[in-house]
């Protein structure tokens, strides 16, 4: 049902050899160093054609479908999810809303130095106050003739102070909820947008998190990419963001489901290799099915959203499973590899601290579950009354 075309099968062998050879070997000093992926090699991800494969040819991209990107992105995330991260967020990231909703110019504009590896852009929801409830945005932006005035804080930004665009939502006015919500793209060395440091988390280390300050902050009016009233629309490109967190979650599963698989045929106790104990088999087992039953999820999504966006009940069942699923499979992993599980120097531990942050980011599995059954029935639900 969900067999890959030959060229498809190919672009996974070479995006397979590119991450095996140059990133893997590089995955544990990343993390332990908290290591930036650097822009020269985003850009010679450029070059080989595996970074931006979803955005427009006219802008420097290949025009692929969304089931391209995401071969390519789990592959790089197996070897060194840090390096998976560019394109991850130049094909399911705030690029991807620029691409459906900017205008032509914006596009001119802003696609090509993602697609060239020069610049990433981050998105910047979250607020001290405004997590999953992403309607409750405070940070106020307001037009002064050819200018956007913002100001406000925002928090949990991954890519905050690293990454060199930021794709910001704002309250263009008093309306409550989303109706008075949009989004502006902002540069990093804007006049008036401070960070705070650099947050130590739990996983994701490299990729770069920490607070935003926007006092007085002005960007061009042409900077608006969604208006005020928009925000709907944003729920489009979230379905994309989603199977790329899925994605993530499959490469991470797959990994430790790979190395466990063979960790368990060389390691002998009481004589004999431990897969040959049931215990053993029992774990592998729910190990392979539950990575198996992800990878069907995500491949219905994107398949059947070819080079638009999922359907939002589709994406939103890939992410509630696989954000769930990654962290049996790790925790499984780590126990099947015993106190080696536990040492940085079998790299589990490190998958299983990564795929903690995934089923927080772009919406918790609750959150997630609540998405599932509006789409399901057809109905909107105010989890506030």
């Amino acid at each position: 049902m969900f067999d890959l075309t030959d060229e498809q099968q190919e672009l996974r062998k070479l995006a397979r050899k590119v991450a095996r050879d140059q990133y893997a070997p590089l995955a544990r000093e990343m993390d332990a160093k908290r290591t930036h992926f650097p822009r020269e090699e985003r850009q010679k991800l450029a070059e080989l054609g595996l970074l931006a494969m979803c955005l427009p040819e006219e802008y420097g991209g290949a025009g692929a479908p969304l089931i391209d990107a995401l071969i390519v992105q789990e592959e790089f995330a197996k070897a060194n999810p840090l390096c998976a991260w560019p394109i991850f967020e130049a094909n399911a990231g705030p690029a991807r809303v620029i691409h459906l909703f900017g205008t032509e110019a914006q596009k001119a504009r802003f696609l090509p130095p993602v697609a060239s590896g020069e610049k990433i852009i981050a998105i910047s929801i979250s607020e001290p106050d405004a997590g999953s409830a992403a309607t409750d945005v405070k940070t106020k932006a307001r037009i002064e003739g050819d200018e956007v005035v913002i100001n406000g804080a925002k928090r949990w930004c991954s890519g905050g102070g690293v990454a060199e665009q930021y794709l910001v939502y704002v309250r263009f006015s008093d309306v409550p909820g989303g109706k008075g919500m949009g989004a502006v793209v902002v540069d990093i060395d804007t006049p008036g947008l401070t960070f705070g440091p650099q947050e130590h988390l739990m996983g994701h280390r490299g990729v770069g998190s920490a607070d935003m300050f926007f006092d007085d902050v002005r960007v061009p009016l042409e900077n608006v990419i969604i208006e005020e009233g928009g925000f709907g629309k944003l729920f489009t490109a979230f379905s994309i963001e989603r199977l790329g967190n899925s994605t993530m979650c499959l490469a991470l599963a797959q990994e430790a489901l790979d190395r466990t698989a063979k960790y368990v045929q060389e390691r002998e106790q009481f004589g004999k290799q431990i897969v040959e104990f049931q215990a053993t088999q029992i774990s592998l087992a729910d190990m392979i099915s539950q990575v198996d039953i992800a990878r069907l999820l995500i491949y219905r999504a994107a398949l059947a959203a070819g080079t638009g966006a999922p359907q939002q009940l589709e994406a939103s069942l890939a992410k509630c499973y696989s954000n769930e699923m990654v962290k049996r499979v790790t925790d499984l992993a780590i126990q099947l590899h015993g106190g080696y599980g536990y040492s940085e120097e079998y790299e589990i531990e490190r998958m299983h601290r990564d795929a903690v942050g995934w089923a927080i980011a772009g919406g918790t599995p609750q959150i997630q579950r609540t998405r599932i059954v509006s789409e399901y029935l057809g109905r909107r639900f105010d989890q506030r009354a």
